[in-house]
């Protein structure tokens, strides 16, 4: 009984003081297909910290087939992919210093993974945000909305 009654106040204190680690944590994968598996991360406006943890279930190496998660402004997909293309794989495909990324990872291949970290204090609840992998060509389906509410 003391155990459950600990439990449940930990749990309030908890909710009451944002949210919970694992609300902050997502597991993402991407395979030789060029897909995510969601077209949609959320995670609360609360979170101070996210983490996103990519898996390439494919077997393509990352020369060939390679995938990172890219957070962006929705207004930003096409330039942030493009630019990313030019940087090279030496630059995990995004433009070194770019300001318009959020977060980026690096890039893997098949059967690699990847946990990406970043703060959210750069990001407004609501805004209008997408993750996508910036390989060369990727970036046009391989995407989805990043939800900061």
């Amino acid at each position: 009984m003391t155990t459950r009654i600990l439990a449940a106040a930990g749990l309030m204190l908890s909710l009451s003081f944002g949210a919970t680690a694992s609300e902050c944590e997502v597991a993402l994968e991407a395979n030789d297909m060029m897909q995510f598996s969601t077209k949609l991360i959320s995670v609360p406006a609360s979170c101070e910290e996210v983490s996103i943890t990519l898996k390439h279930t494919g077997k393509s190496p990352a020369q060939a087939m390679g995938h990172n998660v890219v957070i962006t402004d929705t207004a930003n997909v096409q330039a942030v992919g493009t630019d990313g293309m030019a940087a090279g794989l030496d630059n995990n495909y995004v433009k070194p210093g770019d300001e318009r990324v959020y977060a980026a990872s690096k890039v893997i291949g098949g059967g690699e993974t990847t946990t990406l970290t970043f703060k959210t204090d750069k990001l407004s609840a609501g805004g209008d945000y997408t993750f996508l992998c910036t390989f060369p060509g990727h970036w046009a389906i391989m995407q989805g909305k990043f939800e900061f509410k």
